[in-house]
């Protein structure tokens, strides 16, 4: 019955009976430069008992900007015991999308940027401009497309929502590419394996090696980030 919540210069905090709590449940050391620092959110679906929370953030590492994904622990009503499931995710002032959620199959996704490095949503070996999918440990699921990789679905700009529909598929919201040609934001149905095409093409580009976004806002910009189905 309680909400959760992130700031972005690093405190989750929490909000009972419509009041919020007035002081933090913790308060993370992040890098909150420009779009960067404190992101996305999840509670364990057993989270009564496992007291454990999941978060993306952004830190300062060798003079760069990383993103990471880490699990918390609530005791008291205070979080600590951090455990770092993923580290060393390209991060950066813009691009850092960093949505977490569990899916309906139990597996935590969680969604990344390209951090301004265009190429990097293209290359296998870089989790960046992904989707990702994980166990609750962070290991990858034996399942997944690309054996031993947490990638889920790649070519993506800076995807900042993601939710599921009654039949158990996956959907996306994606920036499109600013400046000029500007516009193009997505709304993509993601499947395991594909490829969205980013910075190759955007929006409905009609090449075939690539896989097309249900909709696309054209030359104009909706800037989607968070998306929710409700009543499919």
């Amino acid at each position: 019955g309680s909400l959760w919540l992130t700031e972005r210069p690093g405190r989750i905090r929490v909000v009972r009976d419509g009041r919020l709590e007035p002081q933090p449940v913790v308060t993370l050391p992040v890098a909150a430069v420009g779009e960067s620092g404190l992101m996305g959110l999840a509670l364990d679906p057993d989270f009564a008992r496992t007291g454990w929370l999941y978060t993306c953030y952004t830190a300062e590492k060798s003079g760069g900007l990383v993103n990471r994904i880490v699990r918390l622990t609530v005791r008291g009503g205070r979080a600590g015991d951090e455990h770092v499931l993923v580290d060393n995710l390209p991060g950066a002032s813009i691009h850092d999308g960093c949505r977490l959620k569990f899916g309906p199959d139990g597996r935590l996704y969680a969604t990344t940027g390209d951090a301004g490095q265009r190429p990097l949503s293209q290359r296998l070996d870089s989790l960046a401009g992904k989707i990702l999918r994980m166990n609750a440990d962070g290991s990858a699921p034996g399942d997944n497309p690309f054996p031993g990789s947490l990638i889920w679905a790649l070519g993506l700009r800076n995807p900042q929502g993601i939710a599921w529909d009654s039949a158990g598929r996956l959907w996306a919201s994606e920036h499109g590419p600013s400046g000029f040609p500007g516009g193009h934001d997505e709304i993509n149905l993601i499947e395991p394996g594909k490829n969205y095409g980013w910075p190759e093409v955007y929006g409905k580009a009609g090449d075939a090696r690539f896989a097309e976004p249900v909709i696309e806002s054209g030359r104009s910009t909706w800037a989607p980030s968070g998306i929710a189905v409700l009543g499919d």
